[in-house]
């Protein structure tokens, strides 16, 4: 049961610290969403940019993050965003507490979460993840779910911001009637924005959800954790 005794929890997640995070927490903050930032601290720097689909997706810098995300969560991406399942143990907790460990100074708060870099993970990942101290991490399977799995080590979420069915996920979660938790959970880039210009679909998928008496607008740990 969430806050109020409310049963329905709305949250986003969205990674790798890019510029065109101020225009996207402008947007979740205007209509009182929550989400969960999912940074690199390795390589939190405009130096690493890279092209998607003709746009420039590129990274900040340290310096220019400030408060930027006041009112988030902060949560684990790894320290340098390699594919855990190509690294040795040693290699995947370092990325893994160095990261962590980063973050919780830079930011001043504890971080529990994380999502997988690039996706990748396998069951050996997962038992070093949770080893580490992390209490769930996402995937980028989609589920179409509302359902909060037992396994919050490979947390699978509703669906991707781009999803053909978003926008019948949003009408189907506004009408539910559930006595159990259950979690809409949307992810994505960004820089998808951008690249595919359609901020517009956000900020209608805000207004679709935003001001429900029965949602809980939350981040990942507060909706997953209840911290």
């Amino acid at each position: 049961m969430f806050p109020g005794g409310k049963t329905k929890a709305l949250t986003f997640s969205y990674d790798d610290g890019i510029v065109s995070d101020k225009k996207l927490v402008k947007i979740l903050n205007e209509y009182g969403m929550k989400c969960t930032f999912n940074l690199n601290s390795g390589i939190m720097t405009h130096a690493n940019n890279w092209d998607y689909m003709g746009f420039r997706a590129m990274r900040m810098n340290v310096d220019e993050i400030g408060d930027l995300y006041d009112g988030h969560e902060i949560a684990v991406h790894c320290l340098t965003h390699p594919d855990l399942t190509a690294q040795d143990d040693d290699t995947v907790k370092n990325e893994i507490l160095a990261d962590k460990a980063n973050l919780e100074r830079m930011f001043g708060r504890t971080v529990c979460g994380m999502a997988y870099p690039i996706g990748y993970y396998d069951d050996r990942v997962k038992k070093l993840v949770a080893e580490c101290g992390i209490k769930y991490s996402r995937t980028v399977e989609s589920t179409h779910s509302f359902d909060i799995p037992d396994d919050l080590i490979s947390y699978g979420p509703t669906c991707h911001h781009n999803d053909e069915k978003i926008f019948e996920l949003a009408e189907e979660f506004i009408s539910l009637k559930t006595e159990k938790p259950q979690v809409f959970y949307i992810w994505g880039h960004s820089y998808e924005y951008d690249a595919q210009n359609n901020w517009d679909r956000l900020e209608k998928l805000c207004r679709m959800l935003a001001g429900k008496d029965d949602i809980y607008y939350c981040s990942n740990a507060q909706a997953l954790l209840g911290v």
